[in-house]
């Protein structure tokens, strides 16, 4: 019995593990890979938007200009005050985790492992980049990280090389970045999550507050009419009002626990052709000769001058 009990009990505890790790990672951007074929709308909206509703500041570093088939980084900077701490799912308090996306123009990709240099790899340690899908490789995933760690996320890139594609070109092209730093206040089926404010669904007056399951509230709104309303809050957010407290509709009846948001900005990256730069130093070459002929010439005429006056 011992025998078959043994490998049963490694294989639950090798599933809880998996499940248990892996869990943390689909909070997001799992829900934007399974509900958006694209992370960025026709109006130019990152998705994650919709689910991170406050809005906050993203930044970005980026080369001017790369050269083909050339790995350089990108520089997420994800800034929020450290002192501050996020509702959890189970209304604990706990640190922000960070994610964010970038959209690379086609022909961009990850750089691979064994092209990058040991700062790069130093810099990456511990980051875990995924595709936003199978077909888009120039759209990259990071996150969930935690935030006080991972403030600055890097993104060793590859920039493609129009000599073996032919439908790459040299030119300048768009670059899309979003980064998030806290839990989102709605899912994408519509429901809120616990960080968020709750409103009051009707006018009337605080009836009866009652505690629910798993540190959940349900508070209970009797209607002028005399009808009753409730709201179940779950575990996180502070209450607001009490018993016998007259509300409006739409009112909160909680705090806003939400300290954390998203922000997206556009930038631009050129992928310049060696031969323009090449040519660009022979221009530049020309005229610095030009011009030191030209001072030659002039003090040759100056002798020439100053010889004429002698005689």
């Amino acid at each position: 019995m011992r025998r078959l009990l043994s490998p049963l009990l490694g294989i639950a505890l090798a599933l809880a593990v998996v499940v248990g790790a892996a869990s943390p990672s689909w909070a997001y951007p799992f829900w934007a890979q399974q509900n958006y074929a694209s992370p960025r709308e026709a109006t130019g909206k990152i998705v994650c938007a919709n689910c991170h509703l406050a809005k906050k500041a993203t930044r970005i570093e980026v080369p001017q200009a790369v050269f083909p088939d050339t790995v350089f980084k990108a520089v997420v900077e994800i800034p929020y005050d450290t002192s501050v701490q996020q509702i959890a799912g189970d209304g604990s308090s706990t640190g922000l985790n960070v994610g964010a996306v970038v959209m690379l123009p086609d022909g961009f990709t990850l750089a691979p492992p064994e092209r990058l240099s040991d700062e790069l790899k130093e810099e990456t340690a511990g980051i875990y980049y995924t595709q936003y899908s199978d077909d888009q490789p120039n759209i990259l995933l990071v996150g969930p990280l935690p935030g006080d760690d991972h403030r600055e996320i890097v993104f060793p890139l590859l920039s493609p090389d129009p000599a073996t594609d032919s439908s790459i070109y040299f030119g300048k092209y768009q670059m899309h970045i979003g980064g998030n730093r806290g839990r989102g206040q709605v899912y994408p089926t519509g429901e809120k999550s616990n960080n968020t404010v709750f409103t009051a669904p009707a006018a009337g007056t605080i009836a009866a507050i009652t505690p629910a399951e798993n540190g959940a509230t349900v508070v209970e709104i009797t209607a002028a009419d005399g009808s009753t309303v409730s709201e179940t809050i779950p575990a996180g957010p502070s209450l607001l009002v009490a018993v016998g407290d007259g509300v409006d509709a739409g009112a909160a009846l909680t705090n806003d626990p939400n300290v954390g948001g998203f922000g997206q900005m556009d930038t631009e990256i050129v992928l310049q052709n060696p031969v323009r730069i090449y040519g660009l130093l022979a221009f530049f070459a020309a005229i610095v000769l030009a011009q030191i002929m030209l001072v030659l010439k002039k003090r040759q005429v100056e002798k020439v001058q100053a010889a004429e006056g002698l005689v």
